[in-house]
């Protein structure tokens, strides 16, 4: 049975149920901090079921509207014909526009940076490579982001060796040959590159170190543009990942030396690895991945790896990569986040002996 006092109705009141002002006092403020503790739990608990039904509503509706997928480098290039692999298949899969964004300059950087200042919503995406993930934090002491906290690793898209090619006009024919020549004749041939501190940079300069050669360096800004240099024979050496020069090599414009995997390409069998010329051991290989702003929720990250993911074991893409030199690697967000680390680690020591250099 309720009380007036408890009823807030005026007296008389019985006994039992009369108190001083003190006592009501005292009573009205524990009543106080019990209900404000109350609602407190109650909207901490509304906001952890609005929190949580609101990730879960953003991976559900995903994609709502079009993706940019930044390539840091000029178009032509491995990166991009990758991007643009993987674009078409999301936009198969989903019915949204994968936009294209070319962003290049100083290694990469440039792009790499947009994109981590993005919003983290899944909705602008990074092409990254062992250039912008791996090789830069060594490479530029000023580096504007940073490849393990400024992203969320997506996928591993794939592996690509590295070709080393030759204008027609260049007498060697072999490893070997190219050695030779480079050593009776150093500084006079010319390697062209996407950049100082880019993937053909890195493996021709460890080409150099394992071999003894000399090789005079042309920076260019994007791989395209030193393909079509060597193809019209103003530099005289490249090794640049297999994708971009595949069709060159197969026309005739371009003659392949040697690939840098530890095994032959499907897409050119009779190419010998580098290794098998002589220099045990050497591999520099390049590779390309998917990463978003850090932040992206965890669940849109997940369907963005599963997609690519069954992209990259379609038939279709495999072959299509196949082809073009390029070794499907579909892989966990965690593998790959574990693969960028170990490859800073791994290539710091290369870099930091000066033989590579920033724009």
């Amino acid at each position: 049975m309720l009380c007036r006092a408890q009823l807030a109705l005026p007296s008389p009141l019985p006994a039992h149920c009369r108190q001083t002002p003190q006592q009501g006092d005292k009573e009205m403020a524990t009543f106080t901090t019990k209900l404000i503790a109350t609602c407190a739990v109650l909207t901490g608990a509304s906001g952890l079921f609005l929190s949580q039904s609101a990730v879960a509503q953003t991976a559900g509706t995903y994609p709502a509207k079009p993706i940019r997928l930044v390539v840091p480098f000029t178009p032509g290039g491995s990166t991009d014909i990758l991007a643009r692999a993987i674009g078409q298949k999301l936009n198969e899969a989903w019915g949204q526009p994968v936009v294209i964004d070319n962003v290049p300059g100083a290694g990469g950087s440039i792009g790499a940076d947009r994109v981590a200042k993005a919003p983290a919503d899944g909705y602008t995406l990074l092409m990254g490579h062992i250039g912008t993930l791996a090789v830069n934090p060594s490479l530029y002491p000023n580096l504007p982001y940073d490849p393990i906290k400024s992203f969320a690793p997506v996928a591993w898209v794939a592996r690509v060796p590295n070709v080393l090619v030759v204008h027609p006009s260049v007498p060697a024919k072999s490893v070997k040959e190219l050695v030779a020549l480079a050593k009776a004749k150093p500084g006079q041939l010319n390697y062209g590159s996407g950049g100082n501190g880019s993937a053909a940079n890195l493996a021709t300069e460890y080409f150099k170190l394992q071999t003894g050669s000399s090789l005079l360096h042309i920076p260019y800004r994007g791989t395209a543009p030193a393909v079509t240099d060597l193809v019209g024979g103003q530099i005289q050496v490249l090794f640049t990942g297999a994708p971009a020069v595949i069709n060159q090599i197969k026309a005739g414009q371009l003659r392949a030396l040697a690939v840098s995997s530890p095994k032959r390409l499907d897409a050119l069998p009779d190419l010998p690895t580098v290794a098998e010329t002589g220099y045990k051991d050497f591999e520099a290989d390049q590779w390309y991945g998917v990463v978003a702003p850090a932040g992206t929720p965890a669940d849109v990250v997940a369907k963005l790896n599963n997609q690519i993911n069954l992209a990259l074991n379609s038939p279709e893409l495999k072959t299509r990569l196949n082809t073009e030199g390029a070794i499907a690697t579909p892989d966990t967000p965690a593998n790959f986040g574990k693969l960028i680390a170990a490859e800073i680690a791994r290539w710091k020591p290369v870099i930091s002996g000066g033989r590579v250099k920033a724009d």
